[in-house]
């Protein structure tokens, strides 16, 4: 019977996986933190293949597991950091008036979701920081809504940190078979996907519903 064959090791990868790999081996921690901050800023670039991977660098010996943790969740902070001083800078009127212009949307919308973050923001940043997709975008009303900056910077370390520590602990315990864990976590993506598809859907039926003429009787 013939063997599988190995999983590629960082020299054999290419495209988005080949650069993060380059640039990890080549400014060690730093270039980790660098690649895993840019996916809060383009979200393309999945923590999901690119925090295994640390952690498979790690394991190679580019860096320690410890300096693995430290850089790739300072990473993801600052690059949260960005995208919420960029929400703050909007500012909550400006993305009212944005919002109304929306189909099928209006300022109550916007409104009912503004004091539902007031509600539960700190929650919404600590667990949307583990959530694919949301996790990207989460830092935006934050910043929109001007939470105090020392608790969006708590709930999102604690939230980073506790992402961080599965996956780039799951790549160093892997090693070679690292891409196993961002296949598996494609699919829990997949899932929130849907989600967001149903959720958006039912949305736009209830509007549409909504908005039609109510006929008397003839």
């Amino acid at each position: 019977m013939t063997a599988a064959p190995a999983p590629p090791a960082t020299e054999e990868l290419t495209g988005v996986a080949g650069w993060a790999a380059g640039l990890m081996e080549s400014l060690g921690g730093p270039g980790a933190a660098l690649v895993v901050g840019l996916d809060n800023l383009f979200p393309p670039l999945p923590s999901e293949l690119v925090l295994p991977l640390a952690g498979f660098a790690a394991g190679r010996g580019a860096f320690g597991f410890g300096s693995a943790l430290f850089w790739t969740t300072f990473g993801s902070v600052a690059g949260a950091v960005v995208v919420y001083l960029l929400g703050r800078r909007l500012g909550h009127e400006r993305t009212r008036r944005l919002v109304s212009r929306l189909p099928l949307v209006g300022g109550g919308d916007f409104d009912r979701a503004a004091a539902w973050f007031a509600r539960h923001g700190g929650k919404a940043v600590f667990v949307g920081r583990m959530v694919p997709v949301f996790r990207s975008f989460i830092s935006v009303p934050a910043g929109v809504e001007r939470m105090p900056f020392w608790r969006f910077l708590l709930c999102t370390t604690a939230g980073s940190l506790i992402w961080n520590t599965g996956f780039v602990g799951a790549g160093y315990l892997l090693g070679e078979h690292w891409p196993r864990v961002e296949r598996y976590a494609s699919i829990f993506q997949y899932v929130v996907f849907a989600a967001i598809a149903v959720a958006a859907g039912v949305f736009v039926v209830r509007r549409v519903r909504a908005r039609r003429p109510v006929q008397g009787p003839v």
